[in-house]
Formats: C-alpha cells, sequence, structure tokens
C-alpha cells in the first residue's frame, strides 16, 4: 500500500458504529441510492453486535505517531451464508467500501485478504458479492485485480418488507 493503513474488526463502541453508519451513507450516495438508506446507529448496534447477524470490518489510516487515524477510511461489512451444494457455509460481502480519497492505496486488496483469512478460519466453500452493473471500475478491479468471475447465469431476487409481508398470504 502507498499509505499505511490498519485493518480491524468494528466493535461495540459508539466511535466504530458512527463510522460504519458514516461510511453506509457515502456508499449509498455514491450508488446513488442515498434515500434508501434506513441504517442507524440503534439498528447497527443491534443487528452487529448484540444479535450479531452481520460484522464490519474497518480500515484506518495510520498516523505519523503510529496511531490510527479517526474516522475510519474504509468498511467491509459480510455475513455467512450455507451451500447445499457444498454442505459448507460461505462469506458473502455485503458491501465494501473506500472513501475516494483513499482509493488506489490498497485498502480494498487489503480488505479482501482479511475476508479471505475469515473465509478459511470458517472453512468456507466460497466469496459471494454483488456489484452494480454500470460500477466499471469495481467491476475491473474485482476481475483483474481479483481474478473474481461474474456469475451471468445467476439472477438476483429480492423482496422488501411489503413483499415479505404479502407472502403471509401463502401459509398453510
Amino acid at each position: 500500500m502507498d499509505a499505511e493503513f490498519v485493518i480491524r474488526p468494528a466493535t461495540d463502541c459508539e466511535e466504530d458504529i458512527n463510522s460504519i453508519l458514516s461510511l453506509v451513507k457515502e456508499l449509498a450516495e455514491y450508488e446513488k441510492a442515498a434515500d434508501e438508506a434506513k441504517a442507524t446507529v440503534d439498528l447497527l448496534r443491534q443487528n452487529l453486535f448484540k444479535t450479531p447477524f452481520a460484522h464490519a470490518l474497518l480500515a484506518f489510516q495510520v498516523t505519523p505517531d503510529r496511531s490510527t487515524s479517526s474516522p475510519a477510511v474504509g468498511l467491509a461489512l459480510y455475513f455467512f451464508n450455507f451451500s447445499t451444494w457444498t454442505g459448507r457455509p460461505g462469506l458473502y460481502l455485503e458491501d465494501l467500501f473506500v472513501k475516494p480519497e483513499f482509493r488506489g492505496k490498497g485498502i480494498a486488496k487489503a480488505f479482501f485478504a482479511e475476508l479471505a483469512k475469515v473465509a478459511q478460519e470458517k472453512n468456507c466453500a466460497r466469496m459471494d458479492w454483488a456489484v452494480l452493473k454500470w460500477n466499471t471500475p469495481s467491476i475491473d478491479f474485482y476481475e483483474k485485480g481479483l481474478g473474481a468471475s461474474a456469475m451471468s447465469e445467476w439472477v438476483g431476487m429480492r423482496l422488501e418488507e411489503d413483499g415479505i409481508e404479502n407472502l403471509k398470504k401463502f401459509a398453510l
């Protein structure tokens, strides 16, 4: 990396949770969906730390006195899924975001290295993530920089809260 950075797991402290929320909001703006980001400090605390449905890694710049900068300059948020075909867990990267002024310094690659460690420790058969079709810089990075393959045979599907509620009509 050009500059010195450190990546570590997020903790249940106010500073880390505020950093996560700030980075999520910046990511939502980058993805042209700022109004869709509904996360709050309380929701993040509950769902990342009290009932840990997901996990977060944060990147910080190291200052000349060897302490870390604040707030965080990057975020990788992930959770575990399960593959019936492999019979093993998988790691799903929900979001990866590095502040624009810190891009090109190796932080995203370092995030993937940390995620690979986690995936191997948990005996994951694969790592998956999604990227917006218009995000060609990220697609190029994933394909050329990481050697990832696009899964063109799969189409992402989603139900939002109203759709989930509507499923009740199918209950036996």
